[in-house]
Order: C-alpha cells, then sequence, then structure tokens
C-alpha cells in the first residue's frame, strides 16, 4: 500500500482502530511519538512548550528522554496539571517524578514570558497542538506562538501548531519549525505549496499503526476475516 496524507479525520480513525480495535495500548504509541521526537533534538538545554492534550504527551515523552539523557530540560504547560488527562497525564507524572523542571501558566501573559525566555535553549519543541484544531490560534497558544524565540531550532510535534491539518492554511499565527516530526502518515497539510516554510524538514516517523489501519478497502477485508477469538 502506497503511503497517503490523511486528513485528520482520517487520521483519528487510524488511531481509533489501532487501539479500539486492534488493542494497541495508546500509551505506546505516545510512546513511541515521543522518542521519534527526542530522535531530532539537538544537544545543549532543551525547552518544550506542551499543551494538555495528546500533542502535550508525545512532548512529556521526548522530555522525559531528554532528561534521562543528561539535557537541561524544561517544560513550558500550557495549563494546569491537574487539566492533563489520561496517556498524556501518565507521561507528565513520569517526567516530573524524575525531577524534571515544569513550570504551568494559565494566563497569555505568563505565556508569553515563559516562552519568550526559552531564547537560550539550543533546541525548543511545538507540542502545543495536534491535528483537528478548527478555527484561529486564540488563548495561550497563540500567546506562546506570538512569544517564540526567533531563530531557535523548533521541533514539531505532529504538524506545526496553528496549520490547519487538511488545508495547510495558517489559523491566525503557525510555528515555523526547522524539523517537523509526523506521526505515521504524511498529513494533508504538508502538499500546500507554502507549508513547508512552516514545517522545515519533514520527518515521518512510524509509531506502530499498521497501514492497514488508514486503508478503508484493506481494513474491510481484515475485519471479514475476523471471528470468534480474534474478533474485537
Amino acid at each position: 500500500m502506497t503511503m497517503r496524507h490523511l486528513t485528520a479525520a482520517e487520521m483519528r480513525e487510524a488511531d481509533r482502530r489501532c487501539i479500539e480495535e486492534l488493542g494497541v495500548p495508546g500509551a505506546v504509541l505516545m510512546n513511541n511519538a515521543g522518542h521519534a521526537v527526542y530522535r531530532e533534538i539537538r544537544g545543549g538545554t532543551v525547552g518544550f512548550v506542551c499543551g494538555k492534550g495528546n500533542n502535550g504527551g508525545d512532548g512529556f515523552v521526548a522530555a522525559r528522554l531528554a532528561l534521562v539523557a543528561g539535557h537541561d530540560t524544561q517544560v513550558v504547560l500550557l495549563g494546569a496539571p491537574e487539566d492533563v488527562r489520561g496517556d498524556a497525564a501518565t507521561f507528565l507524572h513520569i517526567y516530573r517524578r524524575l525531577g524534571g523542571a515544569l513550570v504551568s501558566v494559565t494566563d497569555e501573559d505568563a505565556a508569553r514570558e515563559a516562552v519568550a525566555d526559552m531564547g537560550h535553549c539550543a533546541c525548543v519543541v511545538d507540542a502545543m497542538l495536534g491535528t483537528g484544531v478548527e478555527g484561529e490560534v486564540r488563548g495561550l497558544c497563540r500567546a506562546a506562538i506570538d512569544a517564540w524565540p526567533e531563530g531557535a531550532f523548533t521541533v514539531a510535534v505532529d504538524l506545526p501548531s496553528g496549520l490547519h491539518t487538511d488545508t495547510g492554511e495558517i489559523l491566525g499565527a503557525a510555528i515555523r519549525a526547522a524539523v517537523t516530526v509526523t506521526f505515521q502518515f504524511p498529513k494533508r497539510a504538508f502538499q500546500h505549496p507554502g507549508a513547508q516554510a512552516f514545517t522545515g524538514r519533514l520527518a515521518v516517523a512510524d509509531i506502530g499503526i499498521p497501514p492497514v489501519c488508514a486503508d478503508d478497502d484493506a481494513w474491510a477485508a481484515l475485519k471479514a476475516g475476523w471471528t470468534g477469538t480474534n474478533a474485537p
């Protein structure tokens, strides 16, 4: 099967099939995603700007790996730790238990200040917004984008925050990354002529989602063969 560019809805369905029907734990996929991000990190001090969702969870995994490897590691969380849920909360907890530095910001001024303070970092990771974002970016994420350190070597998680997954449209403002680590399948946005100015080098990372999960016909054929004990 050839790799095709997926929409946000198609990517969500591929995730769902892998987790809910095949039975691959979401935490496994998130941990694999974080490892892929970590592989693109430069040495020295590493900053992470993380949202409260799964994109942030990928960032927490990469931050843990950077911390354990001996990097000076700093995380800015856009929100309160208690608002992080699911697998992302698990990996945030692990990072903090290992002694990782974290600043939680809940207002736009604090977000701007915390992100601007990362100007000394050798690498800054954008783990704010994932696929499926609609409408102009506002609030804490917009403040963080506006304050992003100029010239910082930036690694974007899955796609640059502020880039519409399907159209490549800039949703008011977007991160300009040196490298974008996207997971399992390239996203439809990457076909937009102006996308490369924001994605930089594109790395498509295998995180363990079988290609069949993104192919409706192949998926239907696979499920048709499920009987008895191998059915979900």
